[in-house]
């Protein structure tokens, strides 16, 4: 999904729909960032982790749709075969457009080049100047994630902060063969249980303590994983 994204425009774009979903753009994309809104129904899938960005020291939280870089094992001949997407992919090719001079507003872009944009067939996004009721809620969803990304990384923030997220490395075997998976990082549930009453009644307050237990379970998805990719 690293496709240019360019300011959504009715000038422009007013002849674009939205066709039928392929889901090839990420077919190669074995880690998918999701916000904590998304724990409960992602862990029933797929495992979920926390990567850190190098440079700005932020975390977020992905899943695992494959076991190694360049593998999806929700995605075969542009069809999803798994049950949860998450939000980014249900977005394409719609994306937010940030500028950094310009504080707390967002604009709506568009991947031009995507595999689901079409000029005759699909969803129209503009009806001569104005945009369609699709759109409209299209633009709606869009809003509604990025509020809660905002949301999640500042409470995935808590969690470090707290001591709970580890640098770890998770070893699966793949019909036969040992793989190590590294740069990632982990809730430690020892580290969890040590909490003081007062730091595990401020996780109640902040609706922390579901998603860690969805985290925490949904790490046995990864045996699924190497199940899938065995059979493949």
């Amino acid at each position: 999904m690293s496709q240019q994204i360019e300011l959504l425009d009715h000038n422009k774009h007013g002849h674009i729909k939205l066709g039928n979903v392929d889901y090839s753009f990420m077919q190669e994309q074995h880690l998918s960032p999701i916000t904590l809104h998304e724990f409960p129904m992602a862990a029933i899938e797929h495992p979920i982790v926390f990567v850190k960005n190098a440079e700005t020291g932020e975390f977020q939280a992905v899943v695992m749709l494959g076991l190694k870089p360049g593998i999806n094992m929700s995605v075969k001949q542009g069809k999803w075969t798994g049950l949860y997407q998450p939000h980014v992919v249900r977005d394409y090719p719609l994306g937010l457009i940030f500028n950094p001079e310009v504080e707390d507003k967002v604009w709506i872009g568009i991947r031009e080049n995507g595999v689901v944009v079409d000029e005759q067939n699909g969803q129209a996004l503009f009806d001569g100047e104005a945009e369609t009721d699709y759109l409209t809620a299209r633009k709606k969803a869009l809003v509604e994630h990025y509020q809660q990304d905002v949301t999640s990384k500042r409470l995935f923030a808590k969690l470090a902060e707290m001591g709970l997220l580890e640098s770890q490395t998770l070893t699966v075997e793949v019909k036969g063969e040992k793989r190590n998976i590294n740069g990632i990082y982990l809730i430690n549930e020892a580290n969890v249980n040590k909490l003081t009453d007062e730091q595990f009644a401020e996780l109640r307050q902040l609706g922390l303590l579901g998603p860690i237990y969805s985290h925490l379970t949904s790490l046995h998805q990864i045996h699924r994983l190497a199940r899938t990719e065995a059979l493949s």
